[in-house]
């Protein structure tokens, strides 16, 4: 039956397709990573309250995932809006350029996962302990399948997209289900840096004809930028004499990886609204 299926993917899907075989197989059949054993809440370098909000940088600094979720959405919003009524107003002649469907439902997806990444980190940092290190991850694993599906829609195939979303999403809530459970971080690593080196991967790919244009170099830098200053924690709090950690500087940066989505939506929603003006029923099929 697989046989059959993978004659009818391209190259470029196969190699998808065999990416996430070995990465199911490495987190059934690997060997198991436990966490380190140490008090979640002492890890973090600043644990400064706030007017009676606890380790306050580490929770307000989770407002610029909520800020670029909600500007990435109000941009989808205006390109579904427009498109509906175009539609509305040639019915008989689809508008030229449609913008790609499955790409706009990953954006939705990872916009939606920002938001939910600062909601799960807000609670998690307000009294970090294990349980609600599962919800951080959560939230996490929405925004990385959002990316990543729009990742391989642009470098893969459109019909790809949706479905590497929806692995990833699942692999993701499951791994953190896992940790929570067992105390093993091996999912959640390859749901992690394996999704990141897929990324990668598809950077270097030429971009598939009608793309956004999504620059996934600035995705990857900001992510890379991130985990630095997330590995810094400490020297950085030290370093600028108590005024900010690494980790609120994580934040603050992971959110970044937001704003090459933002600018490609933006980038669309503008050539798509100059094809409409200037040929609105170029796409029209003869009869």
């Amino acid at each position: 039956m697989l046989l059959p299926l993978a004659s009818r993917l391209s190259r470029r899907e196969r190699g998808l397709l065999f990416t996430f075989a070995l990465l199911t197989l490495v987190a059934f059949f690997g060997p198991e990573l436990p966490a380190a054993e140490v008090a979640i809440a002492s890890v973090f370098a600043d644990n400064r309250a706030w007017h009676g909000l606890p380790n306050a940088m580490d929770v307000l600094s989770n407002i610029p995932f909520v800020v670029i979720g909600l500007w990435g959405l109000y941009r989808l919003n205006r390109i579904d809006r427009s498109h509906q009524e175009a539609l509305s107003q040639f019915p008989l002649a689809p508008p030229a350029s449609d913008p790609p469907d499955n790409t706009l439902d990953c954006a939705w997806l990872f916009f939606a996962g920002l938001i939910a990444t600062a909601a799960g980190s807000a609670f998690f940092h307000l009294v970090p302990d294990a349980p609600r290190l599962a919800a951080d991850r959560a939230g996490m694993a929405v925004a990385f399948a959002g990316l990543i599906g729009v990742a391989v829609c642009e470098r893969v195939s459109q019909r790809a997209g949706w479905p590497a979303a929806w692995f990833v999403l699942t692999a993701g809530l499951l791994s953190a289900e896992v940790f929570q459970e067992t105390g093993n971080v091996m999912p959640w690593a390859l749901v992690q840096f394996g999704g990141m080196a897929l990324v990668v991967t598809l950077a270097l790919a030429t971009p598939m004809r009608k793309s956004l244009g999504l620059k996934l170099g600035w995705a990857i830098f900001f992510y890379v930028l991130a985990k630095a200053f997330e590995l810094a924690d400490h020297q950085v709090y030290e370093f600028t004499q108590h005024v900010v950690s690494g980790h609120t500087l994580k934040h603050l940066t992971a959110s970044l990886a937001g704003l090459p989505v933002v600018f490609a939506l933006h980038k669309l929603e503008m050539h798509w609204a100059a094809a409409l003006r200037h040929n609105p029923g170029a796409a029209a099929v003869a009869a």
